[in-house]
């Protein structure tokens, strides 16, 4: 599985991409607003790739490395999952994610990789609504799923604050 936007590739995680997960995972700014603190040693980032793969076999869809064209260089991961365990209710639904090293934020690489992604999930795996979840302070990143196209229809609570849920379908969805 392979999507390529104007500057971007997104493709299936590879181990060779766990230096760049780790400085990702282990980088407190980045990890902020996610829920868990930042990684502390690379087996974990080698352990989170190996479980998205395992996603891609069980699920046939897991999120996706984004790779600068012009750099080659692993940017972060964005693309959908399947929620196989509940959140705010809902599971066995499409969930829009994505997350990147501090040098690739402001670049818009956030919206072109959500964009790709909600329309292979609209255009190939037939979806009706795709699903996203946001920390409440999480300004940056509410700001990409309303810029996307997701409506916020409720709030939900975790360990590390609110979260807002947001979902789009098909038919509001136009790019």
């Amino acid at each position: 599985m392979k999507i390529e936007t104007k500057r971007l590739i997104l493709r299936k995680l590879e181990d060779t991409d766990v230096e760049q997960m780790f400085k990702m995972d282990s980088d407190p700014e980045v990890m902020k607003y996610i829920g868990v603190p930042p990684l502390t040693d690379i087996n974990e980032s080698k352990e989170m790739i190996k479980m998205i793969q395992k996603q891609y076999e069980e699920n046939g869809v897991g999120r996706l490395a984004v790779v600068e064209k012009e750099t080659g260089t692993m940017v972060g991961w964005s693309g959908l999952k399947l929620l196989t365990k509940e959140v705010n209710g809902y599971q066995n639904v499409l969930e829009l994610g994505y997350r990147f090293v501090q040098e690739a934020w402001g670049k818009g690489y956030a919206v072109e990789s959500g964009i790709a992604s909600l329309d292979y999930g609209f255009n190939e795996l037939k979806a009706d609504t795709i699903y996203a979840y946001a920390h409440s302070e999480h300004d940056a990143s509410n700001y990409i799923l309303k810029k996307l196209g997701f409506e916020k229809t409720g709030e939900f609570e975790e360990p590390d604050g609110i979260c807002f849920w947001y979902e789009v379908n098909r038919e509001k969805y136009v790019q």
